[in-house]
This record gives C-alpha cells, structure tokens and sequence, in this order.
C-alpha cells in the first residue's frame, strides 16, 4: 500500500507537471501557427487585389494592335510623301 501511495506521489509532482509543460509547448506552437496563417491570408488577400487588372489585359492588347496598325499606315503614308 506504501508503494501504492509512493507512485501517486511521484505521478503527480513529476509526471503531471511534464505533461502541463509539454501542452503549453503545443498551446505556444499552435498560435505560432494561427499567426503565420493569418498573415498569408492578408498576403492573398493583397495579391487578389493586384490581380483585378488582369481582365483589362484583353482591351490592353486590342488597344495596341489598333495603335500598332494605325502607325503602320501611318509610316506607310509618310514614306509615299518623302
């Protein structure tokens, strides 16, 4: 019985003393975690707002061949002149 209680003893000065340590260590990694997270979701969050641009590409590029084929008549005029 003396043994019984030795082991009580040793459980919970020793052992769950470890245990709260080691839980503590997990509860700091964790948050560690959630505050990585949280900033990579304000990075996407940031990339997804230069990005809108992107649909204006296709009137970008229709806008440039324009331009692009109005010069070529253009320097095809100029050279008929000189």
């Amino acid at each position: 019985m003396v043994i019984w209680w030795i082991g009580n003893v040793v459980l919970l000065v020793v052992i769950v003393p470890v245990i709260v340590l080691l839980l503590l260590g997990v509860l700091k990694a964790a948050r560690s975690v959630r505050r990585t997270v949280d900033g990579i979701h304000e990075l996407g969050g940031a990339i997804v707002a230069d990005l809108d641009a992107v649909e204006e590409l296709t009137t970008t590029e229709t806008l440039v061949s324009q331009t692009t084929a109005g010069l070529t008549r253009y320097g095809a005029a100029l050279e008929e002149i000189l």
